[in-house]
């Protein structure tokens, strides 16, 4: 069974919440974190992406950048920017996206979990992306951000988060970008007691979004406990901050690819061999976006194609060969295009299906893409299926909306 404890958490007050509150470190590459902060003294990249205030040129992974890091948050606690929970408390945090509002529960989750896959993956993770965040958490001594988790829903626990978002919630505010955020803390030691002891009955958590920070933060548990000779297990650094949401509330959306050229091929020798696994239908210029597993849609010289998987192509039964992404790769990508390798081609590049199909079009008709495929998206049961098989998703598979904003709490580990 898994564990989710409370946690003393490290809150911005109400007033500047609004200004403190930032996107995830991994969502801005560091010009565009340093136009959004701009002027804002409170702006939380300067703790996740400290390398705004040092000079352009600065080695992203150098020592000054992760020194700044803890320096900011050492700062911010110091003007009151973050404020700690007398007690460890559990807390809601809800998102809203047009008509649908998600709820998740914060708290620590056990290293131990992570390492006994109690905490169940679907991606590989790239060791200069764990190095990465593993100094950041070190040299910061905190999880500043939380990772994204769901699980199979219970309904003992949706009743009492039900019952928490009843009352008014602490911070409410729309982000720039549109997203709603609403945060409650859950300071009642009787319903935290009860919470413990619920999620104690859930199985497993699974990674949503967030490997590389929860493989990071689990990864550092582990070397402060085999550098600490009188470890007793009870210590801050066997816990990590995650967000935790019933698997029924999230919902993913498409990761559709781009790809530069046609291998050699002209159009029409392109549209041939593709019908040896998929049955074609030429559009036109309206935007065509997959209905149903297994059919996709694809925009080439100016025209929408629908391409719909023959039986051949793909198995059912197989956790891993019925995800469309698999079938792209495997009948067009590779033997067709020569894209071997998603994670280092520098011929393919991957879009979110937030941008839109039009984002796939305008790539294609600017000239700097041949071809786009348009994805039907995975659901949760096929990531859930596939994390409890032991298997490991394609490359740029998943994508969750929104994102968790950084900085509405922090878990230091003391």
């Amino acid at each position: 069974m898994a564990t989710l404890k409370p946690f003393r958490g490290y809150r911005p007050p109400k007033e500047i919440v609004k200004d403190l509150a930032s996107r995830p470190y991994d969502v801005l590459n560091s010009e565009e974190a340093r136009q959004e902060a701009g002027d804002n003294p409170y702006s939380f990249l300067r703790v996740v992406k400290p390398e705004i205030e040092l000079p352009r040129e600065t080695d992203l992974y150098s020592p000054q950048v992760y020194d700044k890091a803890r320096e900011n948050f050492l700062k911010f606690i110091d003007k009151g920017f973050l404020v700690r929970d007398e007690n460890p408390n559990y807390y809601v945090y809800a998102q809203t996206w047009g008509e649908k509002t998600q709820y998740g529960v914060v708290g620590c989750a056990a290293v131990e979990d992570y390492l006994s896959d109690m905490i169940r993956k679907h991606e590989l993770t790239r060791p200069d992306k764990e190095k990465d965040r593993m100094n950041h958490v070190r040299i910061t001594n905190a999880n500043a951000e939380p990772v994204f988790f769901t699980y199979q829903k219970a309904a003992a626990i949706d009743e009492i988060v039900s019952e928490v978002v009843k009352a008014s919630p602490v911070y409410d505010f729309v982000a720039d970008d549109g997203f709603g955020h609403h945060f409650w803390v859950i300071d009642d030691r009787q319903l935290i007691i009860r919470l413990e002891a619920l999620f104690a009955g859930v199985d497993y958590f699974y990674v949503a979004d967030g490997h590389h920070r929860t493989a990071a933060a689990a990864l550092v548990g582990k070397e402060k406990k085999d550098n600490n000779p009188g470890h007793t297990g009870d210590e801050p650094y066997n816990y990590f901050m995650a967000v935790l949401f019933p698997d029924d509330q999230l919902t993913i959306i498409d990761y559709n690819r781009v790809v530069s050229d046609l291998n050699g091929l002209s159009k029409q020798a392109f549209l041939e061999k593709l019908q040896d696994d998929f049955k074609i239908e030429e559009k036109g210029e309206t935007e065509f976006k997959p209905p149903s597993l297994h059919t996709m849609g694809m925009y080439l010289d100016g025209k929408w194609y629908s391409m719909e998987a023959k039986p051949q192509s793909y198995d059912d039964d197989d956790p891993i060969g019925v995800l469309d992404v698999t079938i792209l790769s495997r009948s067009v990508l590779e033997p067709i295009l020569g894209i071997r390798n998603l994670r280092t081609d520098k011929r393919i590049d991957f879009v979110g299906g937030i941008r839109g199909l039009g984002e796939l079009k305008r790539r294609v008709d600017s000239g700097e893409m041949q071809v786009a495929f348009a994805l039907y998206p995975v659901s949760m049961k096929q990531l859930m299926d596939i994390a409890d098989s032991g298997n490991i998703m394609p490359p740029k598979t998943t994508w969750f909306e929104p994102k968790l904003r950084s900085g509405l709490v922090v878990n230091v580990l003391e």
